[in-house]
C-alpha cells in the first residue's frame, strides 16, 4: 500500500475528509504520488489511518470530481495523468504546512496505540456464531431475502427489540412505533423531517458533533445548552426558545456523567410544559461499571413526548450499521402517512441474523460477557492513570461507557498533548470539536476511548503518554 499519512490537524474546524483530501491531492500535484497509481481501498485506508471509510469516500470522490482520479468498477481508484505544463498552473498546498507535513518528520510512522473512542473489542466478537446464523437465514430465506423489506425494518427484528428494550431499559413500546435504520446520522436526518424545522433544537454543549453537523446541514437552527455535574442544565434550557431537545443521558458525550432521576424528572416536567420533544440516545447503556442503570426517560415519560434511540454499534460491532428509532404513537402516525415512502437502509440479511442472534439468546450472553471486559478494561485504565499520572490529571466521567476525558494538567494545549503522544505513535482525540462554540478551559481534555484495545495496550499507552506529556 502506498503511504498516504496526512497529519491531522484537530485545532481548526476543517473536517477530516477536506483534510484528507486535501494532502492527495498535493501529493498527486507535486509528483509524489505518480499517474496510473492505485489509491489503498476505502477500507484498508480507514484501518490504517483510524478513520471512518466515510472519509475516506467524501475524500475519494472529490478527487474523482475534480478528475485527479478515476474510479474503475471492482478495480480500484487510480491516480489520472495530467501533462506536467497544465499541473505547473496550479496553486500548491504548501509541503510543509502542519496539514500536510507528515512524512517529512514520520517517515516510518504506525500508530502502536490508538485510544479512539469509537472503537469496540473485535477479538471477541462471536464470528463463528454470527456466520452460522447467517448461513441459516440464507438457506431458511432463500428469495425472500432479494425482495425490498417493510420500510420500518423486519418485523420480526422489531419485536425482538421492543422485547429487549423493556426487559434491559424499561422501555414501553410495540414493534409498530420501532423504526430502523442505518446508522444514528441516518435516523437524525429522518427525525428532522418529521419534527420539522419551525423552532430550534437545543443540544448539550459539549454534545456528540456528528449529530450537531446533521442539525446543522437540516438548516435547524440549533441552541446550544451548557451541562453541569448531572448533565443538562434545565435553567439554561428553559431561558431558550428550543421544543426539541437531543440528550444523552445515560452517558453524556462526551463528558461521561449519568443524568440523575431528579433530573431526568426535571427534564420531562419542561417538556410537557413546552409541548416539545426529548431526543433521548441512549449512548453507552449497555456499559455501566457502578450502581444500578437509571431507568431510560422514554420509560419514566407519561405524555408521551420521548424519542428513543439506540444502536448495535458499540454492543455487537460498528459495521452491522443497525440503529433503531422508538417514536411515540403520534410521531409514528405522521412516519406512515407522509414518510413510508422512504425505503429500508438495513439489509434485510443483517436485520433477520439479528433477529436470530436475539431470539435465541446470543445477544444477551455476549452484552454480559463484554461487560465483565470492559470493566476489567476500565479498571486497568484507572489504575495506570493513578500509577504512571497521579497528581498530573484528573479522571471525567469514569463510571461508565468506553472512554473517558482525561484533564491534563501540564501547561501543555489540547494540540500540544496531542501532537506530542502522536510522535511517540500513540493517537489520542480533542474534545474541543465536540463544543458548539469555542470555550477557554483552565486545563485542556483529552479522550480515552479503551474498548478497542487489549489490557497490555492500555497500560503502555499510559506509560508512553506520561513520557509524551513529560509528567
Amino acid at each position: 500500500m502506498i503511504e498516504i499519512m496526512p497529519i491531522w490537524d484537530y485545532s481548526k474546524n476543517t473536517p477530516l475528509y477536506v483534510q484528507l483530501y486535501e494532502y492527495i491531492k498535493n501529493e498527486i500535484q507535486i509528483g509524489t504520488i505518480k499517474p496510473e497509481t492505485k489509491l489503498p481501498s476505502k477500507r484498508k485506508l480507514a484501518t490504517y489511518l483510524g478513520i471512518s471509510q466515510n472519509t475516506i469516500k467524501t475524500a475519494y470522490e472529490q478527487l474523482c470530481a475534480e478528475g485527479y482520479t478515476e474510479s474503475k468498477p471492482r478495480v480500484g481508484v487510480f491516480v489520472t495523468k495530467i501533462e506536467d505544463n497544465l499541473l505547473c498552473n496550479l496553486p500548491l498546498i504548501d509541503k510543509h504546512d502542519k496539514n500536510t507535513k507528515f512524512k517529512d518528520n514520520n517517515d516510518n510512522f504506525k500508530c502502536l496505540i490508538d485510544f479512539r473512542s469509537g472503537n469496540v473489542d473485535l477479538n471477541n466478537f462471536p464470528y463463528s456464531t454470527w456466520r452460522k446464523l447467517t448461513n441459516k437465514c440464507l438457506y431458511s430465506e432463500q428469495s425472500n431475502l432479494l425482495l425490498v423489506g417493510e420500510p420500518q425494518g423486519e418485523r420480526s427484528l422489531r419485536r425482538e427489540i421492543s422485547k429487549y428494550l423493556f426487559q434491559s431499559r424499561s422501555v414501553r413500546c410495540t414493534p409498530e412505533q420501532i423504526i430502523i435504520g442505518a446508522g444514528t446520522q441516518y435516523l437524525i436526518i429522518l427525525l428532522c423531517m418529521l419534527l420539522g424545522k419551525d423552532y430550534p433544537y437545543a443540544i448539550e454543549n459539549p454534545g456528540y458533533n456528528r449529530v450537531r453537523t446533521v442539525f446543522k446541514d437540516q438548516g435547524i437552527d440549533i441552541h446550544p445548552i451548557s451541562i453541569d455535574k448531572d448533565g443538562i442544565c434545565i435553567n439554561d434550557l428553559k431561558k431558550s426558545s428550543a421544543r426539541v431537545v437531543y440528550v444523552t443521558p445515560s452517558h453524556q458525550f462526551p463528558y461521561g456523567m449519568i443524568m440523575p432521576i431528579s433530573r431526568r424528572l426535571e427534564l420531562l416536567k419542561w417538556c410537557e410544559e413546552k409541548n416539545g420533544y426529548i431526543i433521548e440516545d441512549d449512548y453507552d447503556s449497555e456499559f455501566r461499571y457502578k450502581g444500578k442503570p437509571v431507568p431510560s426517560l422514554q420509560g419514566l415519560d407519561r405524555s408521551e413526548n420521548v424519542i428513543y434511540m439506540g444502536t448495535f454499534s458499540k454492543s455487537l460491532i460498528p459495521s452491522i450499521r443497525i440503529s433503531y428509532l422508538v417514536l411515540p404513537p403520534k410521531l409514528i402516525r405522521k412516519y406512515q402517512e407522509h414518510f413510508k415512502i422512504y425505503k429500508q437502509t438495513v439489509s434485510r440479511l443483517h436485520q433477520n441474523t439479528l433477529y436470530i442472534f436475539m431470539k435465541e439468546g446470543y445477544l444477551s450472553r455476549h452484552i454480559n460477557k463484554m461487560r465483565t471486559l470492559y470493566r476489567k478494561k476500565h479498571e486497568i485504565l484507572l489504575s495506570a492513570i493513578d500509577k504512571y499520572m497521579k497528581g498530573k490529571v484528573e479522571i471525567i466521567g469514569s463510571e461508565s461507557g468506553l472512554h473517558i476525558l482525561l484533564k491534563v494538567k501540564n501547561g501543555m494545549t489540547e494540540h500540544e498533548l496531542i501532537q506530542s503522544a502522536h510522535k511517540m505513535k500513540v493517537k489520542v482525540y480533542p474534545t474541543s470539536i465536540h463544543y458548539d462554540q469555542c470555550v477557554s478551559n483552565e486545563f485542556p481534555m483529552i479522550l480515552l476511548g479503551f474498548g478497542g484495545l487489549t489490557e497490555i495496550q492500555i497500560e503502555e499507552g499510559i506509560q508512553i503518554l506520561k513520557k509524551a506529556w513529560l509528567i
